[in-house]
């Protein structure tokens, strides 16, 4: 099902369209009334006159009447009726005993229905009807002649005459009332839709700054509040915001607070150990090298420390390293490298080069901060290693986004059991490792972490996932920037 468009779906048109549909449903049932009550006055008053008139005629010229009466002498009467309301168009008629006679020759009387006949027929008091016929409304109203001064008295004669008159008149009255209607409505609706613009931009105006003031939160400007006015419920809704931002900005500044102090002293901790742990890293390796000469339990537990203080010495390096990013301290140095002779040397210099196939381009040139890219090509293969499987790969590419832009694709794969569903989107979070059984793993849960944030500080993106043939998959995007031929980047 199509969605409706985004202005048939905002509150200022549902306001607007709703004081407009109120405004014409009571302007239309106003309006019907109006017009109901109107036509009928307006019908009743005439067929009153008329019936009343009608009425009067007949009895004028009913006493000259004397039985038996002759066709002759209907048509006389009915003639003189219809003469003296010439200018009101009465067409009238007379019937007697079966006979009837029109005030003009041939008129077939078709508005005399069977019905209004048969009643005339029957009752002692006056009939009418409006009848429609070939697109005119006429009043037809039948008389019987009776005679008798009382109910119990009065009997018929069995004379009737009939009155047809067309409501021309009548008609154009109604017609003016419905003008008159139209032409009150659509002054009445285009107030309403006014009133509906003003009183939607008064419900609106606080509705579009609490919006704004929404905004600026979520911008982590917390110090945003809102203008309270009047007592109602949008006023009661301000004060809220008010009150929710003054309570998420003391919590938010608390947590700041809290995450300083907590950066703060892990890099004061990790700065005080780094001068007994170097003292400590340097009588390990000359115990390690005396180990040798040694008993078997003592030397054993002289590599135990030399293992342990190394990992200590690595984790607290790392930790150094973070609180760099967190204070924002770290610069780049870039400079323009071979990336592919770049992860040649760091593979040899950890000795992976003989476990590690690299399948590197013959050159592929970039600017990247040397010392940061070989981190992140350590972290990643040292990961690989350390909790995948062989083969392992590493590979490096150029690659062409959609815009066009030059990138440097490093891929590092194994054929291990993979990242858990679970862990995958934690992989590259702080003191993250994604089984328990390797909590005492030589690993400080920071290389990952570490690893993405030398990647994002140089504008590029890094994703983990499972190979489709098994094992993990990591892979890194780094742009590669133009360069001019002194190898300073350009633009």
């Amino acid at each position: 099902m199509a969605r409706l468009p985004l202005v048939v779906r905002s509150l200022r048109f549902r306001l607007v369209a709703g004081f407009a549909l109120v405004a014409v449903v009571s302007a239309l049932g106003t309006g019907a009334l109006t017009f109901r009550e109107a036509r009928t006055s307006v019908l009743k008053q005439g067929q009153d006159s008329v019936v009343d008139q009608f009425r009067e005629s007949v009895d004028a010229v009913t006493p000259e009447l004397t039985a038996p009466l002759g066709q002759d002498r209907l048509a006389a009467v009915v003639g003189q009726l219809a003469t003296a309301h010439r200018s009101q168009h009465w067409r009238i008629a007379a019937t007697y005993r079966g006979a009837r006679v029109g005030s003009e020759p041939g008129d077939a009387f078709p508005e005399l229905t069977p019905e209004l006949v048969r009643s005339v027929d029957t009752r002692l008091a006056a009939v009418f009807q409006r009848v429609h016929t070939a697109g005119r409304s006429s009043l037809v109203v039948g008389l019987p002649v009776v005679y008798g001064s009382g109910d119990a008295e009065r009997v018929r004669s069995g004379l009737a005459f009939y009155l047809v008159v067309p409501q021309t008149e009548e008609q154009r009255d109604v017609r003016a009332l419905v003008t008159a209607i139209e032409r009150a409505s659509v002054p009445a609706l285009c107030l309403a839709v006014l009133l509906a613009l003003v009183v939607a931009g008064s419900v609106l105006r606080p509705i579009r700054a609490l919006r704004q003031a929404t905004r600026k939160m979520a911008d982590g400007r917390l110090d945003t509040r809102l203008a309270v006015n009047g007592s109602d419920e949008l006023a009661d809704l301000s004060r809220t915001f008010n009150d929710t931002a003054d309570a998420l900005e003391r919590s938010v500044s608390e947590l700041r607070q809290m995450e300083a102090r907590s950066r703060r002293f892990v890099a004061d901790v990790s700065h005080e150990l780094r001068t007994p742990l170097a003292a400590m890293s340097a009588l390990t390796e000359v115990l390690d090298e005396e180990s040798l000469r040694l008993e078997h339990g003592t030397a054993e537990a002289i590599r135990l420390i030399t293992d342990e203080t190394g990992r200590l010495v690595r984790l607290v390096n790392d930790l150094m390293e973070i609180s760099r990013f967190d204070a924002g301290a770290v610069e780049l140095s870039l400079d323009e490298i071979d990336l592919a002779e770049s992860v040649r040397q760091s593979l040899a210099a950890r000795g992976w080069d003989t476990r590690v196939e690299a399948r590197l381009p013959d050159a592929l040139r970039a600017q990247v901060d040397p010392r940061r890219f070989d981190v992140v090509v350590a972290n990643l293969v040292g990961n690989a290693l350390r909790h995948g499987a062989p083969p392992f790969t590493v590979d490096l590419a150029p690659r062409l986004d959609d815009a066009g832009r030059a990138w440097a694709r490093l891929v590092v794969a194994d054929r291990g059991p993979g990242i858990g569903a679970a862990a995958l989107p934690h992989i590259f979070e702080r003191f993250y490792k994604a089984s328990s059984a390797r909590v005492r793993s030589d690993s400080s849960g920071l290389g990952l972490a570490i690893t993405a944030e030398n990647v994002a500080l140089h504008g590029g993106r890094v994703r983990a996932e499972n190979a489709p043939g098994g094992g993990a998959l990591f892979t890194v995007d780094l742009p590669v920037r133009p360069t001019g031929r002194d190898g300073e980047e350009r633009g």
